[in-house]
């Protein structure tokens, strides 16, 4: 069994989203998502920095220290793309403009609650930045994160222990090992990486997982 890199739930999550959509992309695995729409689709990727039309990291040599995302990692700009004011891009999140958003999550909880603006690590500096926009302003949104902490610790909680972000907001979650929706009683299982069961996934969650029909199996490339 070898869980997804971060790469990887990047690829699998790009998957999912529709032709057409407007999508922001958080801080950390979500950033990578640019790197891998699938070439028939328009997507316009947003970064709350100021740019629509966020491309994919740009090739050796061919970086322009100007152009970063809200991350702070170099990207390139496809055409037709905009740099804008820091004030604009947050006119779009919270005026209801963005079909969904893609964002890092320390913990998601049953019923969709988020938490990923702070942890009770003394050397963190917590920065709520604009995920509480996002996570309200969004039509949708999903989240990318590891299965588990550093610690073993499950993210998929019956309660979030950290400080919220936002309520009940999550609606999709792509993770190492598995895809799962959020359900008001637990998280329904979609899909699981080679190798792995419910059981042993049910080990790793906190909360319950529903498991409506034959879970899928997620076959990545070798990224």
């Amino acid at each position: 069994m070898m869980p997804l890199n971060r790469r990887q739930i990047a690829w699998r999550a790009a998957q999912d989203v529709p032709d057409g959509a407007y999508v922001n992309l958080g801080i950390g695995i979500p950033t990578l998502v640019a790197d891998y729409k699938p070439a028939e689709r328009e997507i316009v990727f947003h970064s709350e920095n100021g740019i629509l039309g966020v491309g994919p990291a740009p090739a050796p040599g061919e970086e322009d220290p100007d152009l970063i995302n809200a991350g702070k990692t170099l990207v390139t700009l496809l055409p037709g793309g905009a740099y804008f004011t820091h004030s604009d891009a947050f006119l779009m999140i919270r005026g209801g403009h963005l079909d969904l958003a893609l964002l890092g999550a320390f913990e998601v909880a049953i019923g969709g609650d988020l938490a990923n603006w702070t942890t009770d690590d003394p050397n963190m500096s917590p920065g709520v930045g604009g995920a509480m926009d996002l996570a309200v302003g969004a039509r949708e949104v999903r989240v990318l994160m590891q299965h588990m902490t550093a610690k073993g610790e499950p993210r998929l909680k019956r309660r979030c222990r950290y400080p919220l972000t936002a309520p009940g907001c999550v609606k999709r979650i792509y993770t190492d090992h598995a895809v799962l929706d959020v359900a008001a009683d637990g998280f329904i299982l979609r899909e699981m990486i080679p190798g792995l069961d419910v059981a042993t996934l049910q080990g790793m969650t906190d909360a319950p997982l529903h498991v409506p029909a034959p879970p899928g199996v997620i076959a990545t490339p070798p990224l």
